[in-house]
């Protein structure tokens, strides 16, 4: 089964989620804007979720996780959580 090891940002908006993709991409650095802004537990760990197998998390996220380019920003994406920004580490088989 594959697995991949990702971190993310949850913000309750995609303004805001856009906003911060442009900050990550123009160089802030994506553990610190996790830690700032996402609203998700795992963001006092710079956003890290660790690994995780395809299936375990929400469909739109894990659709992103297991086909979007490694070491990117990727989203915008909407879940029922809310707007997250998503950064693949590592992916595998």
């Amino acid at each position: 089964m594959p697995k991949a090891t990702a971190r993310h940002i949850l913000v309750e908006n995609e303004e805001e989620c856009l906003k911060l993709k442009k900050q990550i991409e123009e160089g802030a650095d994506f553990g610190i804007i996790a830690q700032e802004h996402s609203k998700c537990p795992s963001g006092r760990s710079g956003g890290e979720l660790g690994e995780f197998s395809q299936g375990q998390m929400v469909p739109e996220f894990d659709k992103v996780v297991f086909s979007g380019d490694l070491n990117k920003v990727l989203g915008p994406v909407k879940t029922q959580f809310g707007y997250h920004l998503i950064e693949v580490t590592d992916r595998s088989e």
